[in-house]
């Protein structure tokens, strides 16, 4: 086995952002995992052309990573990891590192299409993760908040203090937009003055992979926004291009900071239930589907790829005719445990 240059790391310390100063350190330091590493460096560079996200990026070579580690320790190549060598690999991400299986089922996934890769160039023969398959956990249902509840948080009185006011039109604008148009927040965030056409009520988002969509603006929250620009006008710092700008710094708001502002929202209007933006979403897809039954709809204005995903929410509905029904129906089998004599 021939060692990697040292220099290829320390190139790709430097042109990449899935891999930290100090971890290039550490795999320099070791010629096999160096080595080992060497392609799937290649993989990121060629993925990370097609405009993959960081996030997705980090996520792969930290799955590589710990496969790359347990391979040097059987001095194995890539070549060489076959489906049992893989198995044994998955266990001890389980059963010793105590891995949440959500978690390995993304590490596998990113083994799966590292394998087709190398394949592709030649350099590894099968793929062991072909009829692998870890067992799946029952997928939990979202939680969703009622209308009445969201009418609680996104009707509530303006603050009494003229900066929590000002803050208040923002965080309303932000809330109404997460609602009235079923955004992820980190889609959210990233919007600029120009993806919102407050005359057409429309907003283009950018979502996963990059891919753009057109999804409906709600009047509320367009009206929302028009209460908050004349604000942001005033904060926004340097020209910045972002919708939704921090007074404080005068630049594009973190999606922690939107976290932050939704909590302290839901505590003002008096609400128990845990808020957080994806709630939001989470909300808009059942009241959506609700209303409308349009499967298809819904699934083109949360920007799912797979059909599947979305129909989760008609789990969440189901559940709640069911709920209905039980409390209802004198024949109901559950909830009614009145002995009949």
């Amino acid at each position: 086995m021939t060692t990697a240059p040292s220099s290829d790391i320390k190139s790709n310390t430097e042109s990449n952002t899935w891999l930290s100063a100090e971890l290039a350190k550490s795999i320099e330091a070791d010629s096999m995992l160096c080595e080992l590493l060497a392609p799937v460096h290649r993989w990121l560079n060629t993925l990370s052309v097609r405009n993959h996200s960081e996030h997705t990026l980090t996520a792969y070579f930290a799955g590589l990573n710990q496969l790359a580690l347990f391979l040097r320790g059987k001095r194995l190549t890539w070549s060489r990891c076959d489906k049992r060598q893989l198995a044994q690999h998955i266990s001890q991400r389980l059963d010793e590192d105590k891995l949440a299986l959500a978690s390995v089922q993304q590490e596998l996934s990113a083994i799966r299409h590292f394998y087709g890769w190398l394949i592709e160039e030649g350099l590894a023969r099968i793929n062991p993760t072909t009829g692998y398959q870890l067992k799946r956990s029952p997928r939990p249902l979202p939680s969703i908040a009622d209308v009445d509840l969201l009418t609680q948080l996104l009707d509530q009185g303006i603050p009494g203090t003229p900066e929590q006011a000002r803050l208040w039109l923002r965080d309303k604008a932000m809330f109404e937009l997460l609602y009235s148009s079923g955004l992820r927040v980190g889609e959210l965030v990233a919007l600029d003055m120009a993806d919102v056409d407050l005359a057409d009520l429309r907003v283009r988002v950018t979502g996963k992979g990059n891919k753009t969509r057109l999804v409906p603006l709600g009047n509320k929250a367009a009206e929302a926004i028009k209460r908050y620009l004349p604000h942001r006008n005033l904060w926004v710092e340097q020209m910045d291009s972002a919708l939704f700008i921090s007074e404080k710094l005068g630049t594009r708001l973190s999606t922690r900071a939107v976290q932050q502002r939704l909590k302290v929202a839901a505590t003002r209007a008096g609400i128990a239930q845990n808020m957080y933006p994806h709630l939001l979403r989470h909300c808009f897809a059942s009241h959506m589907l609700s209303g409308s039954g349009d499967l298809r709809a819904v699934q083109e204005m949360l920007g799912h790829s797979d059909i599947s995903t979305t129909q989760i929410y008609t789990h969440v509905d189901f559940a709640k005719l069911t709920q209905v029904y039980d409390r209802a129906h004198p024949r109901a089998t559950h909830g009614r445990n009145d002995d009949i004599s």
